[in-house]
């Protein structure tokens, strides 16, 4: 017999009765269950309104998941016999409505159109959520296709023609529609007109905003995502928020105002065009600092730097401001290097949640991305010294530009450690400057892919694109984004699409390669007079407090100018990422070093060596062959002889003895390539069951971490090289 007899015999068996009495409601009995229906309408389960029922009935056979929880529900307890549910006949009896009132109760056809519709409507709001950000409004200068690809998507309603893909007409605009559960564009409604979904859609994923997520296999993730964006009036600011990003942006702009006129013919590769990531990287640190975190860590390129350092790391401008003076001498060893290349460490209070944060922007040379892995190597460091082992203290921030992120092997490589048991650093906010050109190179010339930031989806982390120059959707994907890490502890990247004001550098012509761009840039008005001119007109600000802004951080650079006059040697300790406290003393002056004994006793050794030869954990089954190398081990510490995997054991085993905690990575550490170390034994009757003898040597002793590595060479040296640099 099939589903759907068997679902009749059943809805006979049970009985499908009819109560008719003047003035009384019809009640239809299913089981025992009783569902109002209008006075004047056939029962719900009989007449037309039996084949929508089947017609549900069916799907829910095939997947009980394709159906609302309502109709879900309603089967359940038909097939097991469950006894009246009130708010559930509550529920069929909207739904009843909702038939009746659209004139579905006529005929099976029309019911059968109700449901196409609502699932092509389903289907337009799944292609707003997976492709809207290919129409996204995200170039300020209003020339490029951020995805370098001008074609329009068929599944998105852009024209009023584009309805037939899915079926639907003019005439189906006003036509209200149920809202399925992976939109959140309803709010505290559950059904919109047509034209409004469309509406609601288009605001959420076609405008300044593009947002790249339904790669994600976690459905919790995506519907966070959804809520996060899809909610109607989500993105709204109050006034001192606005005020205070004015203020960021004021201070971002006239520092590099500044530089400029003070130093017209140096390099100093300015933020000119992406003035909004100052803002942006404050509004990351506020945000994360309000959910816990205590220490920041950041790597970056050249672009932006000088910047960062001053209105972000907050380091003293008389510092900066010397830097550029070419009698500058060095009061250390060393030849230094340039001002776009050196870090910092600072230590204030967080002035939005009055919490003390530390941060630390890692110094970087000419080979741009080859800071990341060194990035993640110092927050793993610190994590662990820390104890912060779900990452809810420290962080890493990494910045990009658009070419180096898209072409450079070791951010794919710094991706894949990024969910490494041993390497995970908990997530990572990645910030892309996208000048939408690397140097001279045009962005179809440096990329295969259609963002430059496809090497992320391959880790699952979302992707937020936004018009640089709408400052208050950056401000809010980087608090979304800021928010997602600290949540899920994933990696999340924010594409800032800019432009470059001025060439690679200053002294760089951009007019040579990009004549028709950077016509289009010298007619662009500044992010900063844009959002101005806003809050003016909404009265948000008055033109004289902006005035005095400028005026107030004018002041404060020129003071500092005059500051930095009197500065004639360059301390490298003002420039230090780590404090280093073991090599440098408060004031930053290295402390005298003398090398202590090394040596260690017999007795130690023997014990090292007895421990290295021996499984410390019970009933714990060994390989036959590993047990032979084990005998051999041991023989060789009787005699006083070591091969180099003891030596190696004995080594390290006296750093464990002394608190100094040892870890050993790279591919295949844990055995050995040529099988010799065996640091980690595997029991051969457990899946999955471990031991460490190094951690068994004493009962106080600093943890030993060995760990095998992803098949990254470049990657995984800059992890492990500067975890010592915590």
């Amino acid at each position: 017999m099939s589903h759907l007899k068997l679902f009749a015999a059943m809805v006979q068996w049970h009985g499908i009765k009819t109560l008719r009495k003047p003035g009384i409601a019809r009640r239809v009995l299913f089981h025992g269950q009783r569902y109002v229906s209008s006075g004047t309408s056939e029962p719900f389960l009989s007449g037309s309104n039996s084949n929508y029922v089947e017609e549900m009935y069916y799907a829910w056979l095939e997947n009980p998941q394709s159906v609302h929880k309502s109709w879900d529900l309603f089967f359940r307890n038909a097939n097991a016999g469950q006894t009246y549910d009130p708010h559930l006949a509550d529920q069929l009896e909207r739904k009843a409505s909702f038939l009746q009132s659209h004139g579905l109760a006529q005929t099976p056809g029309k019911a059968e159109k109700l449901v196409e519709d609502h699932l092509a409507v389903q289907s337009l709001i799944r292609a707003y959520q997976i492709r809207g950000h290919h129409v996204a409004q995200l170039d300020p200068l209003g020339i490029l296709d951020a995805d370098l690809d001008s074609f329009v998507p068929s599944d998105l309603i852009t024209t009023i023609d584009k309805l037939g893909f899915y079926g639907l007409h003019e005439s189906d605009l006003d036509k209200v529609f149920q809202l399925p559960t992976t939109t959140f564009i309803g709010g505290n409604e559950n059904s919109l007109s047509l034209r409004e979904i469309i509406k609601r859609l288009e605001n959420t994923y076609c405008q300044q905003i593009g947002l790249e997520f339904m790669f994600i296999n976690d459905v919790e993730q995506c519907q966070w995502i959804r809520q996060k964006f899809e909610t109607p009036g989500v993105m709204k600011f109050t006034n001192e928020e606005k005020r205070t990003l004015l203020a960021r942006l004021v201070r971002s702009m006239r520092f590099e105002d500044f530089l400029a006129r003070k130093w017209s013919s140096e390099k100093r590769f300015g933020l000119e065009g992406c003035e909004v990531m100052i803002p942006a990287l404050k509004t990351i640190i506020d945000k994360s600092s309000e959910m816990g975190i205590e220490y920041v860590i950041m790597g970056m390129p050249h672009r932006g730097r000088l910047n960062v350092l001053a209105n972000v790391i907050r380091k003293e401008l008389e510092q900066i401001f010397c830097q550029f003076d070419p009698k500058l001498e060095a009061a250390d060893e060393g030849s230094g290097d340039v001002k776009y290349h050196l870090g910092m460490y600072h230590e204030r209070i967080n002035r939005a949640t009055n919490k003390k944060i530390t941060l630390s922007l890692m110094a970087n040379p000419s080979h741009l991305e080859a800071v990341d892995p060194v990035v993640q190597g110092k927050t793993k460091a610190e994590q662990f010294y820390r104890g912060d082992t779900a990452g809810k203290k420290v962080m890493s921030i990494l910045l990009h530009g658009d070419a180096a992120f898209a072409g450079q092997g070791v951010v794919y490589e710094t991706f894949h450690l990024s969910d490494l048991p041993s390497y995970t650093t908990n997530g990572t906010i990645h910030v892309v400057v996208n000048n939408q050109i690397g140097f001279t190179t045009d962005p179809r010339m440096a990329r295969s892919s259609p963002y430059p930031t496809d090497v992320a989806r391959v880790v699952n982390a979302p992707i937020f694109h936004v018009n640089a120059d709408d400052p208050e959707a950056v401000m809010y994907v980087c608090s979304v984004a800021a928010e997602w890490r600290n949540t899920f502890n994933k990696d999340v990247v924010v594409d800032l699409v800019c432009y470059r004001r001025r060439g690679h550098n200053e002294m760089d012509e951009p007019m040579f390669t990009q004549p028709l761009m950077y016509k289009q840039i010298h007619k662009q008005v500044p992010v900063l007079k844009k959002y101005a001119d806003k809050l003016i007109a909404d009265g948000t600000v008055t033109l004289q407090e902006f005035e005095e802004e400028i005026a107030k951080y004018d002041r404060i650079c020129e003071e500092a100018y005059t500051r930095s006059k009197d500065n004639k040697i360059l301390h490298i300790k003002h420039w230090l990422d780590s404090p280093w406290p073991g090599f440098f003393n408060v004031d930053g002056e290295p402390k005298s070093m003398s090398c202590p004994p090394t040596g260690i006793s017999e007795d130690l050794l023997t014990h090292i060596g007895n421990v290295a030869s021996s499984v410390p954990v019970k009933d714990f089954k060994i390989h036959a062959g590993l047990s032979r190398i084990l005998r051999a081990r041991l023989e060789m510490t009787k005699n006083r002889v070591v091969d180099w995997a003891l030596a190696e054991y004995m080594a390290f085993g006296s750093f464990l003895k002394e608190g100094i905690h040892v870890r050993l990575s790279g591919q295949d550490v844990e055995r050995g390539t040529f099988s010799h170390r065996h640091h980690v034994l595997h029991d051969q009757e457990v899946d999955k069951r471990t031991c460490v003898p190094m951690n068994h040597l004493w009962e106080q002793q600093a943890p030993y971490t060995v760990c095998n590595s992803s098949l990254s060479e470049y990657g995984v040296l800059g992890s492990r090289a500067f975890i010592s640099q915590a």
